[in-house]
């Protein structure tokens, strides 16, 4: 025999935010000797809404809702009560968190896109703010729809509205340590390594060109860096530090590091790049896993060739599987973080791929992409908000803003 659903009182109470608002008004439904079933608050620029909703007193409640009345006109406040039955327990199925990023976040972008949620046949519970600044970052928690159908129904949205979305099933592993694997070039770092070590060759254009193409899928990776690496011929080892010193990390990194760390997370860098400078860049962060190409040097001269195999789009993939393994973590809680063409196997080997400010191929491929030029902003994917980012480096004397752009070195 089912139990029987208990009628129940929903209080909502909304006005000017003070101190003592909410202990006054459950001090209030106490004199009735309710159940308290849930409770939600939301206070937005010093206004207030408040609801709770109890069990009906045994004697029908009306004594209580005439002190509840009472005690709201005390306190300058507006309330409502709604009757009902059952608690606040039964949600459907299909639980997600859809993050959306701008900047600026425009009413338009959440206007269509919380239209497509409700098209879909979808709810939103629940709407948090995860950052205010440099860009705007609201969490929606839905539920009724199945989270890769609706990853699909709104991909296109957000594309065509030109704001970051990324839809991830609701649930522990959110919230669990996890292994997350990134690109170096463009992606870690600002500018292409291979670029700047053309400079001191005089072929800086030629390798571009290159680059751009590799990036973009349209000539095979291994031949492209072969190709590249050949016009280095002779350019002095010392050139390597001269690049490292002249590294720019991508805006936001160190604080992504640095915070993901303190939750337990791992790190892992996997570069077509090369060694001498990744293995530098993973001791300066306290990255824990690296992989990158090796560039032959004799006589403190590049010789225009690489040591090994290559570090390709397939060994990217590898090498996150690798690591996960290495760091005792479930290949479906890596998150690969890239921005090119040899960075798409790894983006869906991983149980997340972020495509960051990729080429469009990759946007298109990847299960989120990221648009913004910020990249601690993956740590709002991940249920961190900005305040606690802020709280965590003031506790230990950390500066929070680098989004200037520091050296790596």
């Amino acid at each position: 025999m089912s139990t029987p659903h208990p009628a129940t009182l929903l209080v909502t109470l909304t006005g000017r935010d003070r101190p003592g608002v909410t202990a006054t008004l459950l001090a209030t439904l106490a004199q009735g000797g309710v159940q308290v079933l849930d409770v939600e608050q939301v206070i937005l620029r010093r206004r207030l809404i408040l609801g709770v909703l109890v069990t009906v007193p045994d004697e029908g409640g009306g004594a209580l809702q005439d002190r509840i009345e009472q005690a709201a006109a005390e306190l300058g406040m507006q309330v409502e009560l709604e009757r009902g039955t059952g608690d606040n327990s039964s949600r459907p199925s299909g639980r997600s968190h859809v993050t959306l990023i701008g900047a600026p976040l425009l009413a338009t972008a959440m206007a269509d896109i919380t239209a497509r949620i409700a098209e879909s046949g979808a709810n939103i519970d629940r709407i948090e703010r995860m950052a205010r600044y440099p860009v705007t970052a609201i969490d929606l928690h839905v539920s009724g729809a199945d989270p890769e159908v609706l990853r699909t129904t709104l991909a296109e949205e957000s594309a065509r509205l030109g704001v970051d979305l990324a839809v991830q099933p609701a649930g522990l592993q959110r919230r669990g340590m996890r292994l997350i694997v990134m690109d170096v070039d463009s992606t870690l770092v600002q500018g292409e390594v291979i670029e700047m070590l053309a400079a001191h060759a005089g072929c800086a254009e030629e390798v571009a060109e290159v680059t751009e193409r590799a990036m973009r899928g349209e000539i095979d990776f291994a031949t492209s860096l072969h190709e590249r690496v050949a016009r280095l011929e002779g350019v002095p080892e010392t050139a390597l530090d001269e690049v490292y010193a002249d590294l720019r990390l991508a805006r936001g990194a160190r604080t992504m590091v640095r915070t993901l760390k303190r939750l337990g997370y791992r790190f892992a860098i996997v570069s077509g790049g090369f060694s001498q400078v990744t293995d530098r860049l993973a001791a300066d962060l306290g990255i824990d896993f690296a992989r990158a190409n090796e560039l032959e040097i004799v006589d403190g001269r590049l010789t225009g060739r690489i040591l090994g195999d290559v570090v390709d789009r397939p060994a990217k993939a590898r090498a996150l599987r690798e690591f996960a393994a290495a760091a005792g973590v479930a290949e479906g809680a890596t998150i690969a973080i890239g921005d090119g063409a040899n960075d798409l196997d790894m983006l869906a080997a991983a149980g997340l791929g972020i495509a960051y400010n990729a080429k469009p191929a990759v946007r298109e491929a990847a299960e989120v992409s990221v648009n913004v030029p910020y990249l601690d902003t993956i740590v709002y994917l991940l249920g961190v908000t900005r305040e606690e980012v802020e709280a965590a480096d003031a506790a230990d004397g950390t500066d929070s803003t680098d989004g200037t752009a520091p050296t790596a070195g």
